[in-house]
C-alpha cells in the first residue's frame, strides 16, 4: 500500500490481497509481471508480501486504514495536475489480484465493499483492477442478490494487452450497474488490438507499453490510433508511459528514463492525459 505513488493516473494504491493466480504476464512462458518480479525478490523475506505471488494472502484492515487518508478534492497536485479537483483516486490491487479463486465474496464484501462504503471511505474513489472481471461480475451479482449495490465511488477495470484479452470486457460490462464507471488498461499493449467494437460502451482508457529488461515493442502508431478511436466515441483518453522500447515505424526512439514516463519528452500529438467525468 502507497498513500503517495508515482503512478500517473492516481494519488494511492492499496492491496486487500497480495498477490495473483497468473495470467499472460506470468505464467509458464512469460514472467514479466512486475508485482510478481517483486515477489520473486521480496516474497517471504519482507513484510506485506505473499510468501510468493502464487500463494495469494489476504491483509485485512488495510482498506480501512485508506478509507481514513485525507481527502484530496481541495488540493491541487502539482505533478498529476489532471488529478486537481478530484476525489482521492485509489488504485485497488495494483500488486495482487483480489478476485483470485481463494479470495472469497464474504471477505471481499467485509474488506472491499464495507469499507468504500463507510462515511470516510465515500470520500474517496476507488479504481478496482482486475484480470478476472467475469468474477468480479459474479461477485456484483452476489452483492445484488443481498440488496447490496455496487458503491458508485468504486470503478471497474480489467487489463487488456493483447486481442485475446479483450473477450474480458464483455464481462466488465456486467459489474454494477448504469452509473459505474467502468474503464480499460491496455497495458502493457504488446501486439495490434482492435477495440473498436467496445470504446463506446467504457468510459476511460488508460494506454502504456511494456517496461523492464526484453520488454516488447511499443508502437507510437497505437497511441495515435487509440486517442483518435477515443475522441471518436466520446472516451477519456490517459497515456501513461510509452515503455522501455518504443518504435515509430522502422526507427526506435530513445528517452531519458528506462519506460519513458515523462510526457515532456513525448511528441506533442500524444500527450494526452484525461479523466473521465464523474
Amino acid at each position: 500500500m502507497s498513500k503517495n505513488t508515482k503512478i500517473q493516473w492516481c494519488d494511492s494504491t492499496i492491496n486487500p490481497t497480495m498477490g495473483c493466480d497468473g495470467c499472460e504476464l506470468w505464467d509458464t512462458n512469460c514472467k514479466s509481471c512486475y508485482a510478481g518480479i517483486l515477489h520473486k525478490r521480496f516474497g517471504g523475506a519482507t513484510k506485506g508480501y505473499a510468501p510468493s505471488f502464487e500463494d495469494v494472502t489476504l491483509f485485512p484492515g488495510r482498506m480501512a486504514e485508506a478509507a481514513r487518508w485525507s481527502d484530496l478534492r481541495r488540493k491541487n497536485r502539482p505533478d498529476k495536475p489532471w488529478l486537481n479537483g478530484l476525489p482521492r483516486l485509489i488504485f485497488v490491487s495494483d500488486m495482487s489480484d483480489a478476485l483470485s479463486k481463494v479470495v472469497t465474496f464474504d471477505y471481499l464484501m467485509d474488506e472491499v465493499i464495507a469499507n468504500v462504503s463507510s462515511e470516510p471511505g465515500r470520500r474517496h474513489h476507488w479504481l478496482w483492477l482486475t484480470k478476472r472481471p467475469k468474477r468480479m461480475a459474479e461477485f456484483s451479482a452476489w452483492l445484488r442478490e443481498r440488496d447490496i449495490e455496487w458503491p458508485s465511488n468504486v470503478w471497474a477495470d480489467t487489463s487488456i494487452t493483447n486481442q485475446k484479452t479483450t473477450s474480458r470486457i464483455k464481462h466488465l460490462l456486467g459489474v454494477g450497474d448504469e452509473g459505474t464507471i467502468r474503464f480499460l488498461s491496455v497495458e502493457p499493449q504488446v501486439e495490434e488490438i482492435d477495440l473498436k467494437q467496445w470504446l463506446r460502451q467504457v468510459d476511460w482508457l488508460i494506454h502504456g507499453g511494456e517496461s523492464g529488461h526484453g520488454a516488447r515493442p511499443f508502437n507510437l502508431r497505437w497511441a495515435t490510433d487509440l486517442i483518435e478511436q477515443c475522441r471518436r466515441h466520446d472516451v477519456a483518453y490517459f497515456l501513461k508511459q510509452l515503455g522501455s522500447h518504443v518504435v515509430d515505424g522502422a526507427k526506435r526512439l530513445g528517452f531519458e528514463d528506462n519506460h519513458a514516463g515523462d510526457w515532456k519528452q513525448w511528441p506533442k500529438s500524444v500527450r494526452v492525459r484525461e479523466m473521465p467525468k464523474l
